[in-house]
């Protein structure tokens, strides 16, 4: 018994902080809660690196991808297909701006910020849609 319980400790550390990340769930939805439509519920997640997010296919038509540009330094983009669920663990500290792509002039984005951090200066420097920059502005009021 004594060894069962050493090798459990011993595979805890070995996985380190990765035995206390957790699994944020978003759903990507036509119609919010507060009747916004073309919406992620929730809009913004304050996650810890290794920490995992999963998209979920709530209604039809919508995708979950980082927007170009908007990701930090050395950060893997990435981009789901629509209609599927789909999750990614975030390891690189910094602000993610994530879009539906069909519905992105639309307003339908969310802000993940991993670790503690800033907005960055040059965050809106692309192409970023009226409807969208102004949901972005208020997510980055969480910071």
């Amino acid at each position: 018994m004594i060894r069962n319980i050493a090798i459990g400790l011993g595979l805890a550390a070995m996985m380190g902080s990765a035995v206390f990340a957790e699994t944020y769930e978003v759903k990507m939805l036509n119609k919010g809660a507060d009747g916004a439509r073309m919406v992620f519920e929730p809009a913004f997640i304050q996650a810890a690196p290794g920490d995992t997010i999963r998209f979920v296919a709530t209604d039809k038509g919508h995708n979950a991808e980082v927007n170009k540009g908007m990701m930090p330094d050395g950060a893997e983009a990435f981009s789901g297909k629509i209609n599927e669920e789909y999750e990614v663990t975030l390891d690189v500290e910094g602000v993610y701006g994530v879009i539906c792509k069909p519905h992105f002039a639309m307003g339908m984005v969310m802000t993940i910020a991993v670790g503690d951090v800033d907005v960055p200066d040059d965050f809106f420097a692309g192409r970023v849609p009226p409807k969208a920059k102004e949901r972005f502005q208020a997510q980055l009021g969480n910071l």
